[in-house]
């Protein structure tokens, strides 16, 4: 959450709920049937714009205009308006306000008055008598709702409480943010709100980019201090004797944004703050927990999973909100055709930077959130040269951003938001949860950012002062965006995703029991009663470490301990981000300065050599990628193309871990090792697309041992389905890559954290085979999900390349993006029969399924269990 938005959530005059209207069933709203209105609707002026001012403190002039005018105005030009598939209106809503309990210091409730709150709402008050009580809890209420105050409000408290210790320290809390921009923001937050306390609240930021001599001072007298799980991991926790006496007096740990803390990253984190724990309980201290989270599905228990001890929850939302317009957006067909002669769409990237043209000729503050770096920077690149064409210093107030640039130019565009001297902005899930974006009239998003609550986090970033504001979901040529823009039912009408964590997983958990073992050396109360932190395998992977001279356990019986023996510092043998290593240096050829960094993992795909490189607008293309020294160097250059990699993959299968007949078929789940080697790249002409040719690549394979879900189709079922032999090929890739594109609806997971291989005849089941697999070490839940849900997922998969209007298989069906063989072999006719024969035989495993759901269900309910104990 930006670091303004308990004021924001608790501005007078708020929107209150319209008479006779009830709020959508959207996250953040009471439960209600939405009210949908028609692609262009008239225009309406909501309540709660009265008093409105710019970033300047002047009345908005006529361009501010209400979120139906600004949608209507962007439909009117050529043929925008069919381009619209559908527009989901959800009115406003009022506020309900309660008291703030007992236990909060009259000075902070003096203080939050003078910052013009007169009262809590009430999902605020609740989790403030959770905190006091001593009882973790999370609150996972909608965008700029005030969850920063709910728990500030407790925390500053306690550092009064604690002010007049000798060291005036006398209780201290930690602030964990996935970001340094978003603990930066807090931090101007913090700072202003505990204005009026004086110097009994002292907060600090501690990161990498905190300066040397300051960090001695924080470590001694900071009160609140502001970090980073990356920080925490290499930081704080190998240290902790330098930090004694703040973990001596640590009252609340604060994790905010935890809805982010998902998959491989989520159960790094998960670890790390189990380690945090039991170091605070070496030095007598045992930390409340206060996360702030989006709305997601059952966050306590998500909670739990990520703090390893029960969690209350809040998510009754009393904020008011004021209306929200959402489009879905589908770009035209061009005259344009791509790989095997398939029609093209105009780019998400080139229809969001001519809607962000538009929207900033028209005054309008607007973000556009972009899947990756590369498109963040082309969206601002794109706009700033249409802008420059109407007004040249309109180009000046668009620019991107993006995680991979450094502090200083990070702080500088934070700065020119925040004073609103940017109009508009391209930028990655990097400001998604980065600083405090208040003001702005509207949202671009181009292409489905993986998750209904990463979409409802980005769309929530408007409208954050109790006007109204307009949200634009822009589809990409992709299977599921495709889907999502016709079925606007599977965003409106279902709840968000639960989050998705596996601490348990020992290519996660093995490197953190090596950093415990560093930290203070582990024994065997650290496995076993009411203070074992790491689950119940843990203690098995202890002998391994010791055989591969990780660890060695000295002494016997109860005073035996496990040590670590080596020199350098364990917490370097994980990166808790799932880089797979040390990031690659980004720099640029003669000068050597440094641009950035790419994470190691995906290196090989975005820094070859002759990868098109984009940094603050400028384009560079890599000259030599060095894997020895992680660096690639780049050149200044003006290519009039992107460049996309391309790789093969196979798959052995290590273990069948569960399996359920479909038929004589099978859908199996297990462990795999998949072989991955990026081979060329290719060249695509900006903003159509259009292929320009491919280059052959010298790069080492990569191997990767990870989780995968995967079925098999007889030769019976292939009969049913009429598939002769020549189209078999065709039909399992197409079926393959729609899966892929489909499996983010039913996972929380993104597309580009999944992988996927079919093979006609597979040597380890004999069979023609499709493979789905998590891209990352160990697994990350996301196969194990699409294993539970399959014939959901695989439903969903046939109906839509089936309602795909192309004829023979185009990027919103069944071509992929990343595929290694040019998408080709395809047959989209025939992977719908396929698709269409397989589901009809998975009923008779209905009987399975049931009992494997079941298994399922209880094996997670036995982790969280294992994790309370925890």
């Amino acid at each position: 959450m930006d670091a303004n938005e308990w004021r924001d959530a608790n501005e007078p005059g708020a929107a209150p709920a319209a008479a006779g209207t009830r709020p959508a069933h959207v996250p953040g709203a009471r439960s209600g049937a939405p009210h949908v209105t028609p692609a262009g609707p008239p225009d309406g002026t909501p309540p709660g714009t009265a008093g409105r001012t710019t970033a300047d403190g002047t009345a908005p002039g006529p361009a501010h205009v209400t979120p139906r005018t600004a949608l209507r105005r962007l439909a009117a030009r050529e043929d925008r308006a069919a381009r619209i598939t559908h527009t989901e209106h959800l009115p406003p809503r009022g506020g309900r306000h309660a008291d703030w309990p007992a236990g909060i210091r009259p000075e902070v409730v003096g203080a939050i008055e003078a910052a013009g709150i007169a009262r809590p709402w009430a999902h605020q008050a609740r989790m403030a008598a959770y905190a006091l009580a001593g009882d973790s809890v999370i609150a996972a209420t909608g965008t700029a709702s005030g969850k920063s105050l709910a728990y500030l409000a407790p925390v500053l408290s306690a550092a009064l409480d604690g002010s007049e210790a000798p060291n005036g320290r006398g209780a201290t809390a930690l602030y964990v943010a996935p970001t340094k921009a978003l603990a930066a923001d807090q931090l101007r937050a913090v700072k202003a709100l505990a204005a009026p306390l004086g110097k009994a609240v002292r907060p600090a930021v501690y990161d990498g980019d905190t300066p040397t001599e300051e960090r001695e001072w924080v470590r001694l007298y900071a009160n609140l201090v502001l970090t980073n799980p990356d920080m925490l991991h290499r930081g704080i926790l190998p240290a902790h004797s330098r930090w004694s006496s703040f973990l001596r007096a640590l009252r609340y740990v604060v994790i905010d944004e935890c809805h982010t803390y998902r998959g491989v990253f989520g159960s790094h984190v998960a670890q790390v703050v189990r380690r945090l724990r039991r170091l605070c309980a070496r030095y007598g201290a045992d930390p409340v927990f206060l996360l702030a989270s989006a709305t997601a599905a059952e966050p306590g228990r998500s909670a739990e999973r990520l703090t390893g001890r029960a969690v209350a929850e809040v998510t009754d939302d009393a904020s008011p909100r004021g209306e929200v317009a959402f489009a879905l957006w589908e770009p035209p067909l061009t005259e344009l055709h791509g790989e095997r002669g398939a029609p093209v769409r105009r780019t998400a990237t080139a229809e969001c930077a001519e809607l962000l043209t538009d929207l900033a000729i028209a005054d309008v503050r607007t973000v556009a959130f972009v899947r990756s770096r590369r498109g963040a920077e082309l969206v601002a690149m794109i706009a700033q040269d249409r802008l420059a064409a109407v007004d040249r210093t309109l180009a000046d107030r668009v620019a991107a951003y993006r995680g991979g640039y450094l502090a200083d130019e990070r702080r500088a565009l934070e700065a020119a938001l925040q004073s609103g001297e940017l109009l508009g902005l391209a930028a990655t899930s990097a400001l998604e949860l980065g600083v405090d974006v208040s003001g702005l009239d509207a949202v671009l998003i181009a292409g489905y950012p993986g998750t209904r609550a990463s979409l409802w986090q980005q769309a929530g970033r408007a409208g954050r002062s109790g006007q109204g504001a307009l949200a634009v979901l822009v589809a990409r040529d992709d299977p599921l965006d495709t889907y999502l823009v016709h079925h606007p039912e599977a965003l409106f009408r279902r709840p968000v995703e639960s989050t998705v964590l596996d601490p348990d997983n020992p290519y996660v958990l093995a490197p953190h029991l090596c950093a415990a073992a560093a930290e203070l050396p582990l024994t065997d109360a650290d496995f076993t009663g009411d203070t074992a932190c790491f689950g119940a395998g843990a203690a098995g992977l202890l002998p391994q470490l010791a055989d591969r001279g990780l660890l060695r356990r000295r002494g016997t019986g109860p005073g035996a301990a496990w040590h670590w023996t080596r020199r350098e510092r364990a917490c370097d043998l994980t990166d808790i981000r799932g880089g797979g290593g040390r990031p690659v240096d980004v720099v640029e050829d003669g000068t050597g300065r440094l641009l950035g960094t790419v994470d190691a993992a995906a290196s090989h795909a975005t820094v070859h050599e002759g990868a098109v490189h984009l940094h603050q607008g400028r384009t560079y293309v890599v000259r030599t990628l060095d894997l020895e020294d992680n660096v690639a160097l780049v050149e200044r250059a003006d290519p009039p193309y992107t460049t996309v990699a391309r790789d093969t993959t196979s798959v052995s299968v290590l273990e069948t871990e569960r399996e359920i007949p479909w038929g004589d078929a099978r859908l199996c789940f297990g462990s795999v090792e998949v072989t991955n080697h990026v081979v060329s790249f290719l060249r695509r002409r900006l903003i159509t697309g259009e292929i320009m040719g491919e280059t052959k690549l010298d790069l080492p394979p990569r191997t990767l041992r990870t989780r995968a879900v995967w079925w098999t189709v007889t030769d019976d079922q292939l009969d049913a389905a009429d598939i002769a032999q020549e189209q078999l090929g065709g039909a399992l890739h197409a079926a393959e890559h729609a899966a892929i594109g489909m499996l983010p609806l039913f996972a929380t997971c993104d597309r580009w954290d999944i992988g996927g291989v079919s093979v006609p005849l597979h040597g380890d089941t004999l069979l023609p085979t499709v493979f789905v697999y998590d891209g990352h070490p160990g697994g990350a839940g996301f196969a194990e999900r699409a294993f539970g849900v399959a014939r959901d997922w695989l439903d969903a998969t046939r109906a839509a390349i089936a309602a795909c209007e192309c004829e023979s298989g185009c990027p919103s069906c069944v071509q992929s993006p990343k595929c290694g063989n040019g998408n080709d072999p395809l047959d989209k006719a025939a992977a719908v029969r396929l698709l269409t024969t397989l589901l009809r035989d998975a009923g008779q495993g209905a009987e399975h399924a049931a009992t494997e759901a079941a298994r399922t269900e209880a094996a997670e309910a036995a982790r969280t269990e294992a994790a309370d104990a925890g």
